[in-house]
């Protein structure tokens, strides 16, 4: 306070003299740009935009750069003050000025801002599992560290068959259908081909491995539902590239340093964590994948059996010790060294949702949300002794409608996605995973992701930026789309 107070006297005294005028040479125009970059860091957009208008006549006539330089921060301090029409002027008006100056990563720059201020930076993805289609329609912005998705469309269309490519001779059509409806709502937000990714889950290529004679008329039939040829469906996604997506959407590059992905899937475990080198995009990725999940592990438990509810429980508590035994060994954390020196655990799943909603329905609206061991303790003893009071949290104490109606949205989501029977075996497979990944020597920082289940589309997003600003430098020329 006292630095920004200072400030404030200090540009208060300027504007009495020099800063009360226009610029009169580039050199003092580049002090009023300094200036103005200043103070859109302690949201003074406003008085900024008095400068930069008083710096920009002085830059026209002397320097291209600096002018381009003054319409971009004239861009970004209209947008503070949510003027996106105004801001888009500007900065497109310094794209073409970079690009003009050549200044490629400058332009690419600027014309990503805009796309984002004109609500065309969304994405989509379309993931084919064994039994439901899923998609997801979103953009994604920096929030506590975390990403924040703002979605426009998410939706689940489930199968109507056993697994999904049970009969290869019978054809396609539902799932045609499914995914023909995917691409329709895609296609209402105009975006881009090159930013609709369709992939088949790991567990569907897996199947498909098994089954070779039907592979060819599985990729055939699902084709034929494409609109175009320029839309590919990705048919390589391996346990460990489904886990480096993930973490790649969960967990921003600027935290990788301290921090590791844990997402609890129906049927498996995955994660992992990055290694960054020193080179352009040099990075190493470190997987973690386990075929055990919520679904697995109710399988596993019952072994084929129709177990009453009080014997379910029971066996549960043993089946998951004995496997949490086996695989998190004394040394489990020793061997993975990657995930001992990293303190943070971004960590996802209907599970891990689950706990969040049904304990703190009140934290519906934030991003990212730390999860303790007390909590999962609480959460395992409901699930093991007061389902339906676990299940009906109490809202009254939500004051604000919107955190309300998510809450409410997130409670009937979540009854109709997991049985009480999936919320036991994930209550005691959550504890056994924070149990070893957070040692005496290394204790861990769990914090839920939220929207972390469509992590993998947001990994392919940010490759594919990452690719276009790397082959756009190279090229020396404007993405532009």
């Amino acid at each position: 306070m006292k630095s920004l107070l200072t400030l404030l006297f200090v540009l208060n005294c300027w504007g009495l003299t020099g800063f009360a005028q226009k610029a009169t040479s580039l050199h003092q125009a580049i002090r009023y740009i300094k200036l103005a970059n200043t103070l859109r860091e302690v949201d003074k957009s406003d008085a900024a935009i008095n400068l930069l208008q008083r710096a920009l006549p002085a830059t026209k006539t002397t320097s291209l750069y600096w002018e381009a330089v003054t319409n971009e921060l004239l861009g970004l301090s209209y947008s503070d003050l949510h003027d996106t029409t105004t801001a888009v002027r500007y900065l497109q008006r310094a794209g073409a000025q970079y690009l003009k100056l050549n200044y490629v990563a400058s332009a690419w720059g600027v014309n990503e801002i805009v796309r984002g201020l004109s609500n065309k930076n969304l994405y989509a993805g379309i993931q084919i599992g064994l039994s439901s289609i899923k998609l997801a329609i979103l953009k994604t912005k920096y929030e506590t560290d975390f990403y924040e998705k703002d979605i426009k469309s998410i939706a689940e269309i489930a199968n109507p068959s056993t697994t999904l490519f049970a009969d290869a001779s019978k054809g396609f059509r539902a799932e045609q259908d499914a995914l023909r409806t995917c691409i329709d709502s895609i296609q209402r937000y105009n975006i881009p081909n090159e930013r609709v990714f369709i992939v088949l889950s790991n567990d569907v290529r897996e199947e498909l491995a098994r089954n070779p004679d039907s592979r060819r008329k599985v990729y055939d039939q699902l084709l034929r539902a494409l609109p175009n040829s320029t839309l590919k469906i990705d048919t390589t996604l391996t346990a460990d590239r489904e886990a480096e997506l993930f973490t790649t959407g969960a967990i921003p590059r600027k935290v990788w340093p301290t921090t590791s992905a844990l997402d609890l899937g129906k049927n498996s475990t995955i994660g992992g964590y990055f290694d960054v080198g020193t080179g352009l995009g040099s990075k190493t990725f470190h997987s973690l994948n386990l075929s055990l999940g919520t679904s697995s592990f109710v399988d596993k438990i019952e072994a084929k059996r129709s177990l009453s509810m009080d014997a379910y429980k029971r066996e549960a508590q043993r089946v998951i010790k004995t496997i949490a035994d086996s695989v998190f060994t004394s040394g489990f954390m020793a061997g993975n060294r990657g995930l001992q020196q990293r303190n943070t655990v971004g960590i996802g799943g209907d599970i891990v949702w689950a706990l969040v909603t049904y304990l703190h329905p009140e934290r519906a609206g934030l991003v990212a949300v730390p999860v303790t061991m007390d909590d999962v303790n609480q959460f395992k003893r409901l699930a093991l002794t007061d389902y339906r009071e676990l299940t009906k949290p109490n809202l009254n104490a939500i004051l604000a409608p919107a955190i309300r109606d998510k809450a409410e949205k997130d409670i009937m989501t979540l009854q109709s996605q997991l049985t009480e029977k999936q919320l036991i075996a994930g209550a005691l497979w959550l504890e056994s995973l924070m149990k070893a990944y957070s040692t005496a020597s290394s204790p861990k920082r769990f914090v839920f992701v939220r929207n972390a289940d469509v992590g993998w589309v947001t990994g392919k997003f940010l490759e594919t930026i990452n690719y276009e600003y790397e082959s756009t430098i190279a090229k020396g020329a404007l993405y532009t789309r």
